[in-house]
């Protein structure tokens, strides 16, 4: 269900009308939040516990959006950034090192929740393998087929920096693809 974005402000904006308006922008893009961060966490679990960490961080600081973008810009941001703090935190555990990453294809093949088949699993594999970035960028404009401009606005870099990073993307990917076949 799609809700008009002026109509949601004006719910969030007042305390007695704060949660039906959250509820709305809930019901209205988990879908899409969790298609993003699951390109970037790729576990279905962590895309869950991501997603449900963006909706609590996105309530806890309601209050510092200041309307300079589209809420769900704000919302796709705060997505981006609990996707890519989740990654680091990872591997900085070392769940996801070297091993683990050989073995991705594999796992994806196992796992009930991944709908795709040998080819998409490696092509996962190779992305998973960029850098946080790259990885970012390339999901964004290849899964979601986003435009540089709102890519941009959403990581607050220029477009020329993120055409750069999605270029160098596909190169890996691709060289990646290589020594896999």
């Amino acid at each position: 269900m799609s809700y008009d974005e002026k109509e949601v402000l004006k719910l969030l904006s007042s305390p007695e009308t704060q949660r039906k308006g959250f509820t709305m922008i809930v019901n209205q893009y988990s879908e899409q939040l969790y298609w993003k961060i699951r390109h970037i966490v790729i576990d279905h679990d962590d895309a869950n516990d991501v997603l449900q960490n963006t909706f609590i961080k996105a309530w806890n600081n309601l209050d510092d959006f200041q309307n300079k973008s589209k809420f769900s810009t704000w919302l796709y941001r705060i997505a981006i950034n609990e996707s890519l703090d989740f990654q680091r935190r990872q591997k900085a555990t070392a769940k996801i090192g070297a091993d683990g990453d050989l073995a991705l294809a594999g796992r994806l093949l196992a796992d009930e929740y991944f709908d795709g088949d040998e080819t998409q699993a490696l092509l996962t594999e190779a992305i998973a393998k960029l850098p946080d970035v790259q990885r970012t960028v390339f999901t964004l404009r290849y899964y979601d087929e986003m435009k540089y401009s709102e890519i941009s606005k959403m990581l607050g870099t220029t477009e020329g920096a993120l055409k750069a990073s999605y270029h160098l993307a596909v190169k890996k990917i691709v060289e990646y693809l290589k020594t896999r076949n």
